[in-house]
């Protein structure tokens, strides 16, 4: 019997695709041409969809991303997470309805369904009219203070101090920090872990970092701009950690326009480990984040909990993924005095 999987290998698409299609999926933003090849497909494979024995009812679970559609295109990191989230969901023939905090009406289109996953950042005001909306909902990359909802985050704090216990290792005494800050819609501004474990590290083991220290946004733009004005302060440090993949080879692009090399003149560390970082010149050495698996760990808890009707004692949740160093070649020891 076809599967999803058949008709997307033959379509030359994703699983995911092959399923937002076949679920007449407005929202995808894919060719006329390639909706009816994979119509026509299913149709030569006999393709049905599949009904269990135990006729439960098909399950339908949101996807709600803090970001627009557009902002989405630039950043990998929630783009990762939630082609995991509609991986699984195809593999386990869940539908999904998409929305994003551009559309205007997400609150009507993500009524009545049987679980809500929500990718990114919200103040407390948000996360309850999602909990008020939904009662199985997670939210994804979003480290509450207490545990009052549904987390699934990454051990940022564990994976810092490994990637500069690998730089201290190497000799670096005096270590840049680029990063991004991330605004709530109450103008706060959210608790960026990966900035304070490397403060509290760089500070227990003398090195030097106050005057490295640049905050602005995640993106190889920002990475670009804040490396130039490291390079204007005229004293580099030794080494970079910075704080998402894109900003990383914006740092590096820059380091190539003043002359210097990479890593002999300066070690670099980004985090993320997007796809592309293995083909930068020299490749990236960075921090493996698990994003898509996160995605996919998600939809697997909502739909475990939608599925559960015996469970009488609920409590919210936070589960915590860990990240792992992938050394490449863009670290070496700092040149000699």
């Amino acid at each position: 019997m076809a599967t999803i999987k058949d008709i997307a290998q033959k379509a030359n698409v994703s699983a995911a695709t092959v399923s937002r299609i076949l679920n007449q999926d407005d929202t995808l933003s894919v060719t006329a041409q390639t909706r009816e090849r994979v119509h026509k497909i299913a149709q030569e494979l006999n393709y049905t969809k599949h009904l269990k024995v135990t006729a439960k009812r098909h399950l339908s679970i949101g996807i709600f991303q803090w970001y627009s559609v557009f902002q989405e295109l630039e950043d990998p990191y929630y783009q990762s997470i939630r082609v995991g989230i509609e991986k699984y969901c195809a593999d386990h023939d869940i539908h999904v309805v998409r929305t994003f905090h551009s559309d205007t009406n997400y609150p009507n289109t993500l009524k009545e369904l049987d679980g809500l996953i929500c990718i990114g950042k919200f103040n407390k005001e948000q996360i309850d009219s999602f909990q008020n909306l939904n009662s199985n909902t997670i939210f994804i990359d979003m480290k509450t203070s207490k545990i009052h909802c549904n987390t699934i985050v990454l051990d940022f704090h564990t994976a810092v101090i490994e990637a500069l216990e690998y730089l201290y290792g190497l000799g670096h005494r005096k270590i840049a920090y680029l990063g991004g800050k991330e605004i709530l819609p109450d103008n706060s501004i959210y608790f960026e872990e990966r900035k304070d474990a490397f403060v509290h590290y760089c500070q227990d083991h003398s090195i030097e970092y106050e005057p490295y220290l640049y905050e602005e946004s995640f993106t190889a733009e920002s990475g670009y701009e804040m490396t130039k004005k490291l390079i204007a302060h005229g004293d580099l440090p030794t080494a970079i950690f910075a704080a998402s993949d894109p900003i990383a080879i914006g740092a590096m692009r820059a380091l190539y326009e003043a002359g210097y090399k990479i890593p002999e003149d300066i070690s670099i560390i980004g985090f993320d480990d997007i796809s592309v970082a293995s083909f930068s010149n020299p490749p990236l050495t960075t921090v493996h984040a698990p994003t898509e698996f996160m995605g996919e760990y998600a939809a697997h808890y909502v739909k475990l909990q939608a599925n559960d009707n015996d469970l009488k004692y609920q409590t919210p949740i936070r589960l915590t993924l860990p990240c792992d160093l992938i050394v490449r070649n863009s670290c070496c020891p700092p040149k000699t005095e």
